[in-house]
């Protein structure tokens, strides 16, 4: 029994030979001693038999497209496996974006669409950038915290490690700050 064993592993080592070298004849010897597993890794990823079909007839190809990087001491069972477990894969998702409709039409969903941000609303975030860098040192962080990270007051006050009130009065006066700052601002667009 080890003899047919070694014997076996000697021929799928000179098949793997043959086929890294592209003869031609090697593919079909391949797919009649690994086409059943292939099949079985295809089908246990996809659990769908047409699917898994497609899948190995798609490894198949990319295998031999990519058989100059097959290494025939590492085994090519293992490669042309894996091969077939990213081809399976491959189709699942093809298959998702089918049943979900094209790019085109997903693009069209309104809660999907929006236009790029405008020269304005550019302008706009920059002087409002420009404000908060304007504030002290402690209101600036206070604001960050408070509208960047969404920290609530408590949070700001435990980070921070000031008493509540603190927080307040900071928020209060960096807001005041803010609003008296970007006056313009809301006059120019409104």
């Amino acid at each position: 029994m080890d003899t047919n064993r070694a014997e076996a592993d000697a021929g799928i080592d000179a098949l793997a030979v043959r086929f890294r070298d592209g003869d031609a004849e090697s593919v079909r010897e391949l797919y009649r001693l690994t086409g059943r597993a292939a099949y079985a890794v295809a089908y246990r990823v996809l659990g769908n038999k047409v699917m898994a079909e497609d899948a190995v007839q798609q490894a198949f190809l990319s295998a031999w497209r990519s058989r100059e990087y097959l290494d025939p001491t590492r085994g090519i069972r293992l490669w042309l496996f894996a091969i077939v477990k990213r081809a399976a894969l491959d189709v699942h998702r093809r298959e998702q974006l089918r049943a979900h409709g094209s790019v085109e039409d997903a693009s069209a969903h309104p809660a999907l669409v929006h236009d790029p941000p405008g020269i304005e609303q550019a302008w706009e975030a920059w002087r409002v950038r420009e404000a908060v860098q304007r504030l002290p040192a402690d209101e600036r962080e206070l604001v960050r915290l408070q509208h960047f990270v969404g920290l609530t007051h408590n949070e700001i006050a435990e980070k921070l490690n000031v008493p509540i009130g603190t927080v307040k009065s900071r928020s209060h006066r960096a807001h005041h700050r803010l609003a008296a700052d970007l006056r313009a601002l809301k006059d120019v667009t409104t």
